[in-house]
């Protein structure tokens, strides 16, 4: 199953179910090498060092994303509020872009919506669409490879 994203108006929403707990989903989007793994999708790379993650409400989530042709941008993000494992909400404090991550328990699984609100004018496009699924397909992807690598015995 691959993520499903729509565009309407000034707000992009994506969908995806995971066969993985809850408390997975959550870990992913709130663990900085988790993070380097999946937030490019296949659009972009994140530099693991690059990741930064304060969870607060008030606390920085900060990356860099590298394109194929090399361009770097640094994105910015800060908590709004924190509700684990079910409910993160982060502003881009220079354009006002919210966006609210939802993990919801489901059948096999977890399903998660994310819900971008107040998007610049130069992200209400079909790249920005293909963009946000390509992002939560990575993490189905990560999610799978990191159950499948073998545990790590502490003795």
């Amino acid at each position: 199953m691959t993520a499903k994203a729509e565009l309407r108006g000034d707000e992009l929403i994506a969908r995806r179910h995971f066969r993985a707990a809850p408390e997975r989903v959550w870990a992913a989007f709130t663990s900085p090498a988790s993070i380097a793994a999946f937030w490019g999708g296949s659009h972009a790379s994140v530099p693991p060092e690059s990741v930064t993650v304060d969870l607060r409400p008030g606390g920085d989530f900060a990356l860099d994303t590298r394109a194929p042709d090399g361009a770097s941008r640094r994105l910015r993000f800060v908590y709004v509020s924190v509700a684990a494992p079910h409910e993160l909400v982060f502003d881009e404090p220079v354009t006002g872009l919210r966006t609210t991550v939802t993990v919801q328990p489901a059948g096999d699984g977890t399903d998660l919506t994310v819900h971008q609100r107040r998007l610049p004018p130069e992200l209400r496009s079909a790249q920005a669409v293909d963009g946000l699924a390509s992002i939560l397909d990575a993490l189905a992807t990560h999610l799978q490879d990191d159950e499948a690598r073998p545990q790590r015995r502490t003795t």
